[in-house]
């Protein structure tokens, strides 16, 4: 009987966002762990299958620096940017586009999803320019091929999503002169959320979600209204690489995404917890 009790109170969920986008970025243990990229495939799979429209970001960070160590190249960060030269950027697609999403795409068909890969240079999915040279300590860094995005063409997605396919974005854009940029997997989740109109962003994390007390799993904030941000992050309660996220989030409900969660990639069926429970199981952040 309690199974059935779950089912009856996602009932209400199931028919709320029915045929709604969803955009799920992909990060953390449900990219590197097999148990946990199996079961983040099933779920996903699970959402398209009754009647919603998911869609995926994902990154790749980690594994970006594990194949520039082999390839004996120095990683460099700026307020966490990878400074990217045109070596660098070589490698970035080569894992991005080449492995990473190629791998969660053959998760999805596993599990009886139909899904295709997609890099921001396909049909210029995701237009971008450079973002040029950042201040770091009063010295002018630049940062490369690091770009910031200006435009989603929304028609490719719309095309995918219309015959039953899940999308898998690596976040690479691509500049008026064709050259490629890297663009911050958070970012570019955020930014593609917004210009398809999504319901939710999701955010899958190695942490249970914004947490009053970074030391206690417990104290996890369930809710933040957006205008509650600020005052977070002035208190230090929002911090480190919690900020970013969470400016990700704000920036893409003011664009009309209607809310967004940060939820615990560890755990298992993370994402149907999150949107076919009452309580759910992370953060969410909402106008």
């Amino acid at each position: 009987m309690k199974d059935v009790d779950v089912l009856i109170e996602a009932l209400p969920y199931i028919k709320k966002f029915h045929e709604k986008k969803i955009l799920i970025k992909y990060g953390g243990h449900a990219m590197v762990d097999d148990e946990a990229k199996a079961s983040t495939a099933r779920d996903t799979v699970f959402l398209k299958y009754i009647g919603m429209k998911p869609l995926i970001v994902h990154g790749g960070g980690p594994e970006i620096s594990r194949s520039m160590d082999k390839l004996g190249k120095e990683s460099k960060f700026v307020k966490g940017l990878r400074v990217t030269d045109e070596e660098t950027m070589e490698i970035i697609e080569m894992v991005l586009v080449g492995k990473i999403s190629t791998e969660i795409v053959s998760e999805l068909i596993k599990n009886c999803g139909k899904a295709i890969s997609l890099s921001g240079k396909d049909s210029s999915l995701i237009f971008a320019h450079r973002k040029g040279v950042h201040k770091v300590n009063e010295e002018l860094v630049d940062l490369g091929l690091v770009g910031e995005v200006d435009d989603v063409n929304t028609d490719l997605l719309d095309m995918f999503l219309e015959n039953d396919y899940i999308p898998v974005i690596s976040p690479v854009g691509i500049a008026d002169d064709g050259t490629s940029l890297n663009l911050n997997a958070d970012t570019a989740a955020g930014e593609v959320a917004s210009a398809i109109g999504a319901e939710k962003l999701i955010i899958l994390t190695d942490v249970p979600g914004v947490l009053r007390d970074p030391s206690d799993p417990n104290s996890l904030i369930q809710k933040i209204r957006i205008s509650e941000v600020p005052g977070l992050i002035e208190e230090g309660i929002i911090s480190g690489g919690m900020i970013p996220k969470i400016e990700t989030c704000v920036k893409a409900i003011e664009n009309g995404v209607k809310s967004c969660h940060i939820i615990d990639g560890r755990k298992k069926h993370t994402l149907l917890w999150e949107i076919f429970t009452d309580d759910g199981i992370g953060t969410m952040i909402f106008e």
